[in-house]
């Protein structure tokens, strides 16, 4: 967890820059003008179809109309947050992450060369792919979401991993070689999927959860970089475009 705690110290540090303040609200503001516009256009014919279908339907039965409509929009409330959480993970991912990269990596990351292939239609690819799976995985697990607690749980796994499979390969696409992105993917499974949970956390507190899919972004690319820095057992730089 040491490792975890360093990308979140670091990602902190950062907000005491102006630009990366603007990198972070673009997709806040994002994620707050369409939850406002989904909660309008689309929250009522949510909770309708929810209605009609059980158990919303089992509960009118037994006379708890009030239940049923309570967890009607509540899932009608989650539905709109897990679609403002995926698209502006989208654009923090597709638009804002080579930003990030660009920043950090001629400001604190300067002796890590970048050796990727630096590629914005794998990088991007990867981002949607991730998007249809954390759909599909939010729909095959909505049967769960009836035992207690689940429905808490489930969407916390589900955009940890999210996190973790969107930003992980992002952070270092430009940076990394194949086989240094497999040894870092497969070494440390764990602490990665740990940073993606820790962002879902965060994601679920009023106000920070709107910046949390830019900030998910910045410490990946902390974690990544780091992580890509000690495996190369110290500096390796770019000089006059060769690597030494």
């Amino acid at each position: 967890m040491g490792e975890v705690m360093l990308a979140l110290g670091r990602t902190l540090a950062n907000l005491k820059d102006g630009k990366v303040w603007l990198y972070v609200l673009v997709p806040a503001l994002f994620s707050l003008l369409l939850s406002i516009g989904l909660a309008i256009w689309a929250l009522g014919a949510v909770v309708q179809q929810m209605m009609d279908y059980p158990p919303m339907t089992l509960l009118v039965g037994w006379g708890l109309v009030w239940l049923a409509h309570l967890l009607a929009y509540l899932g009608g409330w989650l539905a709109i947050f897990a679609v403002a959480y995926l698209s502006a993970s989208l654009l923090a991912a597709i638009v804002i992450m080579p930003l990030l990269l660009k920043h950090l990596s001629a400001t604190e990351y300067r002796d890590v060369a970048a050796m990727g292939k630096d590629s914005f239609v794998a990088a991007a690819a990867n981002s949607v792919l991730a998007s249809v799976l954390f759909v599909i995985g939010w729909i095959v697990t909505i049967p769960l979401w009836l035992i207690p607690g689940f429905s808490l749980l489930m969407p916390l796994l589900l955009m940890g991993w999210l996190n973790r499979r969107t930003f992980a390969y992002d952070a270092l696409s430009m940076h990394a070689t194949a086989g240094e992105w497999q040894a870092i993917r497969q070494g440390q499974k764990t602490p990665l999927f740990m940073l993606g949970l820790t962002m879902a956390l965060l994601a679920h507190v009023p106000l920070i959860g709107l910046l949390v899919p830019a900030l998910a972004a910045l410490s990946f690319v902390h974690y990544g970089l780091e992580a890509l820095r000690r495996s190369r057992g110290g500096a390796v730089v770019t000089i006059e475009g060769e690597r030494v």
